[in-house]
């Protein structure tokens, strides 16, 4: 065979590869016209109104009215689509999460407890650390995700010798199911180079055995930052594969943008083609880690329109202030409610001083930047606020709409003063579901578990704010989370506090239009309103109803500027 036959053949391969690439990540296009009748088409416009029917035209709305006012705009050429008198509203909004997160059980081991997973002790969490290590052979790090010590039989963090009796002969770290903490084996301990010697970072701590300086194996909010990115350095198919699993999870379950908060330059650039390449169902929002992608932007070495196209765009620059609560690492005003290793005045700590604080936001926020700072701590909050006031005093922003994430344990005083300073709140309000019981038998006693994610008060001072999941720190179910918000009951069935309820509709809102307003993305999507983005979802059911269970619903359809990205079977 002569050099110019193989060459034939090898350019005729890469073409095929090629037109393949191309056909496979090229933009699916809309249906020119489609119509949507005889259902209740909730529009999360200003006043709330209801339809029976909406007219599409390609990847934007047209029209709102009653079915015989949208068929009136039937040709021959459209789409018809009878709802059968279930609901079709905005897709949800991820308010606050960390896409691709989700997708991180396709690499490492789940161990979350019930109600999310099935691990109860360690043994079993040991076993389930086994079973990804034989379907994820060799020597690199081995990964878990979401274990709860207070879910554990044992009640206690796993140590390095529980993990050492998993595998002596590769790393192992497991993430704390709030994302703050984590446990290292020995291994994994010395390829960090953590020992007996090592000091406690600034806004982290490394937890010593008892009596000793040698380390126990948990590493502390930024003492497990080094840990995490060494167990969760992948390789470009396996970080593909996270993203397209998530991507998959957020389409079925309604999500039509999905928020990735607090990113880096690599995850950014990773998302944006993945994103570009039309391989992600949803549309994205990115916070940037000040420290980061956000310090390359402040330096201009990087450029937003690097990152940003129709279905991504760059949001506030992240801060994380605090920890979390149910880890004991959450900054308190007063000492929690058990004390923590018997210390009766603990209180957490701030994972950024005060004072430090303070020169970081003044410096994103003089450059002109929004903001998203992450508090759960009133203690916490008192600081983010102090901050945010001096910079404001310096550079008066109209509009500023820092976002104050989780802002878990807001005090009233602290809500009034969000409203003063153009701040608004992005509550985790399954909370509720999921630690409720332990706030208040544990972490914060009675009176103020039942202002954990105060929503109505919140809204009685007409503060505008969001509500989220934080997944992966638990499952992309935005039906819980409505349900969570309405009704506050937790797993143990006990009311976390009713006078913090609110109803559907301002929970749907908190989910939708009020999540897109956080980010200066109303203009675009978050309620259905003609020349806006077609972004929708289809249920089986009223997610207005206050008699049953919301969480029972289905999602019918999805779509992402009218493509439809999920389908349940049978539709």
């Amino acid at each position: 065979m002569n050099l110019r036959l193989i060459l034939a053949i090898v350019l005729v391969g890469l073409l095929g590869v090629a037109t393949s690439l191309w056909l496979g990540t090229r933009p699916v296009a809309p249906p020119e016209h489609r119509l949507f009748i005889n259902g209740q088409v909730l529009s999360m416009n200003a006043e709330n109104a209801v339809y029976e029917a909406v007219s599409l035209r390609g990847e934007e709305i047209e029209r709102l009215g009653s079915s015989e006012q949208i068929l009136a705009l039937k040709t021959d050429r459209s789409l018809v689509t009878d709802l059968g008198g279930q609901t079709l509203m905005p897709g949800f909004v991820d308010a606050h999460g960390h896409f691709p997160g989700s997708g991180l059980t396709v690499l490492g081991a789940d161990l979350n407890s019930p109600p999310i997973g099935q691990v109860q002790d360690i043994a079993g969490l040991q076993a389930a650390l086994r079973a990804k290590a034989e379907e994820r052979p060799g020597s690199g790090w081995l990964l878990g995700i979401g274990y709860d010590d207070t879910l554990l039989a044992e009640h206690r963090h796993p140590t390095r010798e529980d993990l050492d009796a998993v595998a002596t002969d590769r790393p192992i770290y497991i993430a704390h199911v709030s994302g703050h903490m984590g446990v290292a084996n020995s291994m994994a301990l010395a390829e960090l180079g953590i020992d007996a010697a090592s000091e406690d970072p600034i806004g982290g701590v490394i937890r010593r055995q008892p009596g000793l300086r040698e380390p126990a194996g948990l590493l502390e909010e930024t003492a497990h930052m080094p840990a995490m990115a060494k167990a969760m350095d992948f390789s470009m198919l396996e970080a593909v594969e996270m993203a397209l699993s998530a991507s998959e999870e957020y389409a079925a379950q309604g999500v039509t943008t999905a928020q990735s908060g607090g990113v880096d330059s690599g995850l950014a650039s990773g998302l944006a083609t993945l994103s570009r390449l039309n391989m992600l169902a949803p549309r994205l929002v990115l916070f940037p880690f000040y420290d980061m992608l956000g310090a390359d932007l402040l330096a201009g070495t990087v450029v937003k329109s690097e990152f940003e196209s129709e279905k991504l765009r760059l949001g506030p620059v992240k801060i994380v202030a605090d920890g979390s609560i149910q880890g004991y690492t959450g900054y308190l005003g007063h000492p929690y409610h058990e004390p923590y290793k018997g210390d009766a005045n603990y209180r957490g700590y701030p994972t950024i001083p005060r004072e430090q604080l303070v020169e970081i936001v003044a410096r994103f926020h003089e450059a002109g930047y929004q903001l998203a700072i992450h508090g759960n701590g009133d203690g916490s909050i008192d600081d983010i606020l102090h901050a945010f006031e001096l910079a404001q005093q310096k550079r008066p922003e109209a509009d500023p709409r820092l976002v104050l994430i989780h802002a878990q344990m807001a005090r009233e005083d602290q809500l009034q003063k969000m409203q003063r300073l153009g701040v608004t709140p992005s509550f985790f309000s399954a909370h509720t579901y999921y630690w409720g019981d332990r706030h208040r038998d544990i972490f914060m006693g009675p009176e103020r578990a039942a202002r954990m994610s105060p929503t109505r008060s919140a809204q009685s001072l007409g503060l505008r704010y969001s509500v989220h999941l934080d997944t992966p720190v638990v499952p992309m179910q935005p039906l819980q989370l409505l349900w969570s918000t309405v009704n506050r009951i937790s797993t143990g069935g006990n009311v976390i506090g009713a006078e913090q309820r609110v109803s559907p509709e301002a929970a749907l809102r908190a989910m939708t239009i009020d999540a897109a307003w956080q980010v200066f993305q109303e203009d675009r999507i978050g309620s259905l309103e003609p020349g806006k983005l077609a972004d929708l979802v289809w249920l089986s059911g009223d997610p207005l109803q206050t008699n049953g269970d919301v969480r029972e619903l289905e999602v019918v359809e999805t779509l992402v500027g009218g493509v439809t990205v999920y389908r349940r079977d049978g539709h």
